[in-house]
């Protein structure tokens, strides 16, 4: 064959055929330009927010357990600290008392909380300027707590019921406050937790998404695991200090059971402050900002790590896995 004949021929065999292997690789990059075109042009569907609101709930749910099991007995000492009026001693017997009634409570409602956290925070961020992003996330984290707060008024009135050692099993103390208070004692002190935990959740989650906006920004990067733990722990460690006063009047009232210590939040605070002084108000500092501080680590970790392996399993992540093999 001479060279001119076999050159035609090389030619020939590498044209590209609607059978072969490039036409796939053809449909994988349009596929591609398409998931990333959507992305650009920020195009929405209710897939989308079925996706956010599913991988933030079960991101939720992982991270309120396995922080609420990591840190229960420092909640329980910071507890009987606050809960002890005048110079009452703390027991530091049964830490645990209450833990399993406890993360029954805490897995749905730390999914509810990220599953209105993610979705509102994404829409506002959208429809808000980009330098109103700290109001963005102080709504977004507002707006989860009241949703949360359902689920997790009566677990939190169980709990602390359980940890300064009125009941012995989570199944006993609903009955008998029910039995005793009716219904709405499982929602003691509500509007404290309200005062207490709209603050907080909205400030701490404020905290933790600047910090890390300024954080990548300065690096030029994403976060690694050990970086987004460390902003977590500085976000509950300050969020903590702040609303530890609001948190001594919620548990106060939380506790007092059918006993009416107090007749609601002002009587509360009048009270703390004729009978113990204002210092009453830090009870209990040192291990709430101890145990906050070292649960936003252990929360926004596995919160961070569990989001970054739901998003590894999304459709557009194979095709583009399977695009890189070929």
């Amino acid at each position: 064959m001479d060279p001119q004949t076999q050159s035609s021929s090389l030619s020939t065999s590498h044209t590209i055929s609607p059978d072969g292997l490039n036409y796939k690789k053809c449909k994988l990059l349009k596929e591609e330009n398409r998931l990333l075109d959507s992305v650009l042009l920020k195009e929405e569907n209710p897939f989308d927010f079925f996706r956010v609101f599913f991988e933030s709930i079960i991101a939720g749910a992982m991270a309120g357990v396995v922080v609420e099991a990591a840190l229960y007995p420092i909640d329980t000492v910071k507890t009987r600290l606050q809960a002890a009026r005048g110079g009452g001693k703390v027991v530091l017997k049964g830490l645990y008392s209450g833990l399993g009634g406890n993360l029954a409570g805490v897995l749905p409602a730390s999914a509810i909380f990220l599953g209105v956290y993610e979705p509102a925070k994404q829409k506002l961020l959208k429809a808000l300027p980009e330098n109103l992003s700290a109001f963005a996330h102080l709504t977004a984290g507002a707006l989860g707590g009241a949703a949360s707060s359902l689920v997790r008024v009566p677990t939190e009135v169980v709990k602390q019921r359980m940890q300064t050692g009125q009941f012995a099993s989570a199944p006993a103390a609903v009955r008998l406050i029910v039995a005793k208070e009716g219904f709405r004692g499982l929602y003691a002190g509500y509007g404290s937790f309200l005062l207490r935990d709209l603050p907080f959740d909205a400030i701490q989650f404020c905290i933790y998404e600047q910090l890390r906006i300024g954080y990548k920004l300065a690096a030029q990067r994403d976060l690694n695991d050990p970086e987004n733990a460390i902003i977590g722990a500085v976000a509950g460690a300050i969020t903590g200090t702040v609303t530890n006063p609001l948190d001594v009047i919620k548990t106060r009232l939380m506790v007092q059971g059918s006993s009416k210590q107090y007749k609601g939040i002002l009587d509360c605070v009048r009270t703390i402050m004729r009978e113990e002084g204002t210092h009453a108000f830090l009870k209990g500092i040192g291990p709430r900002v101890l145990w906050i501080g070292i649960g936003g680590s252990i929360f926004f970790g596995v919160l961070e790590k569990t989001k970054q392996m739901l998003a590894k399993k999304r459709p557009e992540n194979h095709n583009s896995f399977y695009l890189k093999q070929e």
